[in-house]
C-alpha cells in the first residue's frame, strides 16, 4: 500500500530539521585550490536562497536579511548571476518567474520570454529556401530576440517587490566592480567558446582577458557591466527599451562588431526601436494539475515547461511509484516523458498566434487515454505519434510524429523564499552557453541567442508546426520553474533547472524522486539522471548508464546513450516552524549554493 504524501512530508520534514548548514552533503565537488566552496544544503530560518553560485546567492541573502522579500531577493539574486553567470543569464536574455504570494495563498507567474522582431516571419532562418545550418545561426544578430530579463525584474518589483531596482542591483554592481573568483566551472565554459568569441572583439577582450582563458582562482572583473547596472538602477529598465542601452543593443544586433579577419558571418539581425518599446514581460495564470493530493503550478505557454510536467505526473498518477522497483519507476518515468513530449511538439507554441490546449494537455482524462500506452513488459519506440487532447481516444496511436527540436542547453535557475512564506522558482537564460557570443560593446554582457528555439522549418511538413518564427512571436520554452502546494495552499516544495528541453525531465523526475521515492530534497537532486525527450534514444547520466538498471531497462527495448550532465537544479522546501531548507546540486557545474539567513543550529 502506497505512503500517503503528506505522512512522507512530514517524515521528510522531520528528517531535513536536525540538518545543518552543510551537514547532508559534503562541500560540492571541484571546490579545489582557489575555487569557492559552495555548501549544497541549508537549514535555518529568516528566509532561504538557492542558486549555482554561492556570491549570487549571498546577494539574494544580503537583501532578505536587510528586510526584503523573496520576490527582492530573487531580483538581487539574478542579477548576480548576469555577472557570475554570464554565459547562462544576463540582462541580454529572458526567462520565466514563478511567485507564491503567502497572503493570498496564490501562484501568479510572469512571461519574460524574448520576442522576435516585429518583421519576422517562418522564413527567418531559411536562405534560398532552405534552412541555415544551425551554427551558423547561433552566432548572429538574427538569432536574437528581444531582452526579457529587465522587464520581468520591474513587473515582478511593481507587482510584489518591497525595494526599489537600484537597491537590488547594488550588490550585482559591487560585485561586478569588484570582481568574483573564477572556478573551473567558468573556465571550461570559456574555453568551449572560445574559438567563436575570438570572432567578437568586444567579447574576447572581456572573457579572454589578455588574449588567454581566466586562470582558475583569478579574480574576473566586469567594471562595463557594474556601469550598466548603476545606469540601470539609477534610470530604471526604460533605458533599455526607451534609451540609450537600447539604442547600443540594436547597433549590435543590426551590425554585429566582428573581427574581419575571422572570416565569420555574423549575420545581421533586424531589432528596432519599435520592438524595443513594444516589448511587456506578461502577467499570466500558472499551469496547475493535482499529483497524489498536491497541486503543482509551473509556468503555462509560451513555455511548454509546465504542460509537459504537469501531462507526465498526470500519466504517473495512476502508477504507485513509491512501492516500485528502480527498474519500474525509471521504465514508467522514461514512458511517460516520451509520451508527453510527443504532445508537446504537436500542440505547444506562442498562444498568442497558437491555439493551444494548455487545459485539455493538462486533463487527467487525456492522461488516462495516453498512459494505457505504457507497457510494462516492452518500451515505446520514437518518434511517438501525438494524440488529440481535444478528442482523447483511448490508446490511439493515430497523428503524424514530429522530432523534437534542438534547445541550447544552458540557462540557470534560482529558487528563494522568506519569512513571510513568500516563494519564488524563476529560470532565467541567454539561451545556449555563451548565448550568441555578442558582447554588446562598453556594456559588459552577452546577448542572446534565443530566437535558435524556433523551429528553422516545420518539424514534419504534414503537420502544422506551432513553433515556427512570426513577428513579435515568442519561441517555444521548455523552462518549468515550479511550486507544490498541500491541501491548505501553502508550499510543500519549489524547484526547478536549466538544461534546455532537460529541463523538463529533470523537474519531473526531482519531483517524482521527492514526493514519490521519499527522497530528501538534495538527494532528490543529486540523483542520476534520465532524460527522454520522444528521441530514438533516452539519454543516461554516468550513475545510470554505468549501472545495472541500463541493462535490466534495455531488456525491456529502451536503447540509451551517455550524457555526462544533465541539469542544475535548485530548491527549497517548507518545514516546520517558519524553517526553511534550501538544496542545490552536489557536483553538476561545479555544485551549487544553498544559504539561509540564519542557520539552525
Amino acid at each position: 500500500m502506497r505512503q500517503p504524501v503528506a505522512r512522507k512530508l512530514a517524515v521528510l520534514a522531520v528528517s531535513a530539521a536536525v540538518v545543518s548548514v552543510g551537514a547532508a552533503a559534503p562541500p560540492a565537488a571541484g571546490s579545489g585550490d582557489g575555487e569557492p566552496v559552495k555548501t549544497p544544503v541549508a537549514t535555518g530560518y529568516g528566509g532561504a536562497v538557492a542558486s549555482v553560485d554561492a556570491d549570487a546567492s549571498a546577494a539574494g541573502i544580503e537583501v532578505l536579511r536587510k528586510g526584503g522579500n523573496a520576490v527582492d531577493a530573487a531580483v538581487a539574486t539574478a542579477a548576480a548571476l548576469g555577472v557570475t553567470e554570464p554565459y547562462s543569464a544576463g540582462i541580454g536574455g529572458g526567462g520565466y518567474f514563478v511567485y507564491y504570494d503567502a497572503k493570498s495563498r496564490t501562484v501568479r507567474t510572469i512571461d519574460g520570454r524574448e520576442t522576435a522582431p516585429l518583421t519576422a516571419d517562418e522564413g527567418l532562418f531559411t536562405e534560398d529556401g532552405e534552412p541555415i545550418p544551425f551554427a551558423d545561426a547561433v552566432s548572429s544578430g538574427l538569432a536574437v530576440g528581444t531582452p526579457g530579463t529587465p522587464a520581468t525584474w520591474q513587473t515582478a518589483l511593481d507587482k510584489w517587490g518591497s525595494r526599489g531596482l537600484g537597491t537590488l542591483l547594488a550588490p550585482a554592481e559591487r560585485l561586478a566592480r569588484d570582481g568574483f573568483t573564477v572556478d573551473g566551472t567558468f573556465r571550461s565554459q570559456t574555453a568551449a567558446n572560445e574559438t567563436r568569441f575570438r570572432y567578437f572583439p568586444d567579447t574576447a577582450e572581456l572573457f579572454l582577458p589578455g588574449g588567454e582563458l581566466p586562470v582558475v582562482g583569478s579574480t574576473f572583473k566586469n567594471p562595463d557591466l557594474a556601469r550598466t547596472y548603476k545606469e540601470l538602477g539609477r534610470k530604471g529598465v526604460g533605458a533599455l527599451y526607451h534609451g540609450d542601452l537600447g539604442e547600443d543593443v540594436l547597433a549590435t544586433v543590426n551590425k554585429p562588431p566582428v573581427d574581419p579577419d575571422s572570416g565569420w558571418n555574423a549575420r545581421p539581425g533586424d531589432l528596432s526601436a519599435e520592438d524595443l518599446a513594444a516589448y511587456r514581460a506578461k502577467l499570466q495564470p500558472p499551469t496547475r494539475t493535482s499529483y497524489r493530493g498536491l497541486d503543482v503550478y509551473s509556468i503555462a505557454p509560451s513555455s511548454s515547461g509546465g504542460t509537459t510536467v504537469g501531462e507526465a505526473l498526470n500519466i504517473l498518477e495512476r502508477t504507485d511509484l513509491s512501492e516500485a522497483s528502480k527498474t519500474q519507476y525509471l521504465h514508467r518515468f522514461i514512458e511517460a516523458s516520451r509520451i508527453a513530449f510527443a504532445d508537446r511538439g504537436r500542440w505547444v507554441g506562442d498562444p498568442a498566434f497558437e491555439d493551444v490546449p494548455a487545459k485539455e494537455l493538462l486533463s487527467q482524462r487525456y492522461a488516462d487515454s495516453r498512459e494505457c500506452l505504457i507497457r510494462d513488459d516492452a518500451a515505446l519506440t520514437s518518434p511517438l505519434a501525438p494524440g488529440d487532447p481535444r478528442d482523447p481516444s483511448s490508446c490511439a496511436a493515430g497523428g503524424t510524429a514530429a522530432p523534437t527540436t534542438y534547445e541550447g542547453e544552458n540557462t540557470t535557475h534560482l529558487t528563494t523564499a522568506d519569512k513571510w512564506g513568500n516563494v519564488v522558482a524563476y529560470t532565467l537564460t541567454i539561451e545556449q552557453t555563451g548565448g550568441s557570443g555578442i558582447t554588446v560593446p562598453g556594456r559588459g554582457f552577452l546577448l542572446n541567442n534565443e530566437l535558435t528555439d524556433f523551429s528553422f522549418a516545420p518539424a514534419n511538413p504534414a503537420v502544422h508546426d506551432p513553433n515556427l518564427p512570426g513577428p513579435g512571436k515568442r519561441p517555444r520554452s521548455s523552462i518549468a520553474p515550479t511550486i507544490v502546494l498541500d491541501r491548505h495552499d501553502k508550499p510543500v516544495v519549489a524547484v526547478g533547472s536549466p538544461g534546455g528541453a532537460t529541463i523538463i525531465t529533470t523537474v519531473l523526475q526531482t519531483l517524482t524522486g521527492f514526493l514519490d521515492r521519499g527522497l530528501p530534497l538534495v538527494d532528490a537532486i543529486a540523483a542520476p539522471r534520465a532524460s527522454q525527450r520522444n528521441a530514438a534514444q533516452t539519454e543516461l547520466e554516468p550513475g545510470l548508464y554505468d549501472s545495472g538498471l541500463r541493462g535490466q531497462l534495455e531488456a525491456l527495448g529502451h536503447s540509451f546513450k551517455a550524457n555526462p550532465e544533465i541539469g542544475a537544479a535548485t530548491g527549497v522546501q517548507r518545514l516546520p516552524g517558519g524553517k526553511w531548507l534550501a538544496a542545490a546540486e552536489t557536483k553538476r557545474r561545479g555544485g551549487g549554493s544553498a544559504m539561509v539567513v540564519r542557520p539552525a543550529r
